[in-house]
């Protein structure tokens, strides 16, 4: 009786020493983490825009002539990452030697960084700040760059991906086309009747637990984000597409749809990603109990890309 009394205790030490360890090991995570931003944020460029101190880091390639007008990707880091961050996750830089365009990454505001798009449109705060933010960055880079204004494209993951929507919806007459992956979209469509529709390539995992593909609130956030497809299905209708989509691609975990335009001036692409989480398609992995898979089946850089490369402002 002794013997079998004394095991319970044990096992319950056990336990408890196994759930300090495994807490232990995600503040020192956290710690890494936070060191590593602290250190990569130094080397951001800062100007002002509205009255507030901004950052972003800039990629160059080497093949960069100032006489010849260049194209700029525009990349939005997510909610909790920071420019250097998405920068390498991202894979943009090994892009822009490639093809020789240049790559901006700019900053967030607060700790930890965000994009704030939950203000309503016509705000003076918020998101119009984010917005007016993104503009002077563009108008800061063409006093010392020779930008090629058809070809300015915006990219973002998450919270970054709901703020290249915005900049879609509100600044349609300088950016070509985007890119959005696991969006966190909560800003709503505008409408604007005048407006120019914008090109879209968009990533989504199905098993996402941060931006849910079906909708609704997630485990960690309490924000009724819409339903992904139903959500680009709209884009696409708004942009004149053809509502019934055809697979452009297909592997053993990725889908790919194409809503066409008739003038293919505004098509829309979607890909699924079958059980993939709130990832960069081809990216750098994040911690997978976090955020889940990665899949390494496409690459979302590349085919932001080709997509941009066929989409310039007309």
């Amino acid at each position: 009786m002794m013997a079998g009394s004394g095991k319970k205790p044990a096992e319950g030490i056990v336990k408890k020493v196994s759930q300090v360890l495994a807490y232990a090991g995600q503040l020192l995570l956290a710690a890494v983490l936070f060191l590593i931003y602290i250190v990569a944020d130094r080397k951001t460029i800062k100007i002002t825009s509205s009255g507030e101190k901004r950052e972003y880091l800039l990629h160059i390639p080497r093949s960069y002539n100032p006489a010849n007008p260049t194209p700029l990707v525009i990349t939005i880091h997510g909610f909790a990452e920071w420019p250097a961050h998405v920068m390498h996750i991202s894979g943009w830089n090994r892009m822009s030697e490639k093809a020789g365009f240049l790559v901006a990454y700019p900053s967030g505001t607060g700790f930890p960084k965000h994009w704030r798009v939950m203000s309503k449109p016509g705000s003076s705060e918020g998101a119009q700040l984010e917005v007016d933010f993104i503009t002077d960055l563009i108008s800061h880079l063409e006093q010392t760059f020779n930008i090629d204004r058809a070809r300015i494209f915006a990219n973002g993951f998450s919270n970054g991906g709901g703020m290249t929507h915005v900049l879609a919806e509100e600044v349609p007459e300088k950016i070509a086309a985007i890119g959005i992956i696991a969006g966190a979209l909560v800003y709503p469509f505008q409408n604007h009747p005048t407006h120019r529709r914008v090109p879209l390539i968009a990533f989504h995992g199905s098993a996402d637990p941060i931006v849910p593909i079906t909708g609704g609130p997630s485990r960690y956030f309490a924000i009724p984000f819409p339903d992904i497809p139903e959500w680009m299905g709209k884009w696409a209708a708004q942009n004149g597409c053809n509502p019934t989509p055809a697979q452009i691609f297909r592997s053993a975990h990725v889908t790919g749809i194409q809503y066409e335009d008739p003038s293919h001036r505004k098509d829309v692409i979607f890909y699924t990603v079958d059980d993939g989480g709130h990832a960069w398609p081809g990216g750098l992995s994040i911690q997978k109990f976090l955020v889940g898979k990665t899949t390494a089946e496409i690459n979302a850089t590349e085919l932001m890309w080709q997509f941009f490369e066929q989409h310039p402002l007309q």
